[in-house]
């Protein structure tokens, strides 16, 4: 069962926003209510943008102070192309990591587990949702946590999880490793879109 804020969100910015509505639940439900719906007005540049806008923010779980954080920080990096370095900001956060790894079936539940103190990284014991990890970490289950219920049948679960290319994890030793940078291939955001409304 969706909860009816997060309905009410994925109706409006995409089912990719959360994972509960990524299901044939929330399609069929969707249906349903578009049948005799009125045809929505198109948005202005102003209002896709704003769209996008949101569609990161409740992806990722982040405050509007945090996303404009990420934004500044991409923009006053020289290099490679900001919309990438915007991506990798947003991808290095911990609590996504965790998401990635398939240890947390939600960003929220992976927010949750790093708050709790149930990660190592670097032989650290990490508490903050947003730290960021880098090329070559390694992010470990906490001794005292391995057997507790969250991480039981950890194989098991994983077994037909693949994780993105940039990044691994092994249930033997429960632990990953951070192997590259994030690479973007994330269709449902549009990040430039994001950048130039932040620029306006």
């Amino acid at each position: 069962m969706i909860p009816k804020p997060k309905f009410k969100i994925c109706r409006r910015l995409g089912p990719g926003v959360y994972d509960k509505c990524q299901t044939s639940k929330f399609s069929n439900a969707s249906k349903k209510l578009a049948v005799g719906a009125k045809r929505p007005k198109a948005l202005s540049e102003y209002g896709l943008g704003l769209v996008e806008k949101q569609k990161v923010r409740f992806s990722y779980g982040i405050s509007e102070r945090q996303l404009s954080n990420y934004v500044k920080k991409a923009t006053v990096t020289k290099g490679a192309g900001t919309a990438e370095k915007f991506f990798e900001g947003l991808e290095s956060r911990l609590d996504n990591v965790i998401y990635r790894m398939g240890l947390a079936n939600s960003r929220r539940g992976a927010r949750q587990m790093v708050s709790h103190g149930h990660f190592i990284v670097n032989n650290h014991k990490v508490t903050i949702p947003s730290y960021e990890v880098r090329t070559g970490d390694i992010v470990k289950i906490r001794e005292g946590s391995k057997n507790t219920r969250l991480f039981d049948n950890l194989a098991e679960k994983l077994k037909d999880y693949h994780a993105p290319s940039w990044l691994s994890f092994d249930p033997a030793k429960m632990e990953g490793k951070i192997t590259a940078k994030p690479t973007n291939t994330e269709t449902f955001l549009d990040l430039n879109a994001v950048l130039e409304f932040y620029s306006r």
